[in-house]
């Protein structure tokens, strides 16, 4: 099954990159799988304190994907699944590209304000010859009805 990669942090285009995703994967039989990274220098506290703050941003973090798996599951049929990694993002963005031969396609959201589509598409942009995927970029402005109409 082909499976589209959405990586999920604090945006608002995230929302749109979910919703293409799940809307692409229902209508083509493919899954979602939704990618978050915790960036390492997250965590440069105490050994106690470090792993009390790592623990609540996985609590933080599933809480956040339950919020758009129940979407998908009631709107779309599609079961999405959660891989938490730590790291830098465009690294672990590649990781799981690599160990996940499912993934077909990684769906990023643009920002659209004036700092840019974000930082994560600018530094993918810079090495996306290496993917061995195609990367979908979901507007953040583009409506709902419009991603409905496109999907």
């Amino acid at each position: 099954m082909r499976k589209f990669l959405v990586v999920l942090d604090e945006s608002r285009e995230c929302l749109n990159a979910m919703r293409f995703a799940a809307m692409r994967a229902a209508h083509t039989g493919g899954g979602v799988e939704v990618l978050a990274v915790i960036p390492p220098d997250e965590f440069n506290h105490w050994i106690g304190v470090g792993d009390i703050m790592r623990e609540e941003t996985r609590e933080n973090i599933q809480v956040h994907f339950e919020v758009f798996a129940k979407w998908m599951r009631d709107r779309q049929g599609v079961d999405p699944e959660l891989v938490i990694r730590e790291g830098e993002p465009v690294a672990e963005i590649y990781a799981q590209i690599a160990e996940d031969t499912e993934i077909g396609v990684l769906v990023l959201g643009a920002g659209s304000g004036k700092k840019g589509p974000g930082p994560l598409i600018s530094k993918l942009m810079k090495s996306a010859e290496d993917l061995p995927i195609p990367i979908t970029i979901v507007p953040g402005k583009m409506t709902k009805e419009r991603l409905e109409a496109i999907t």
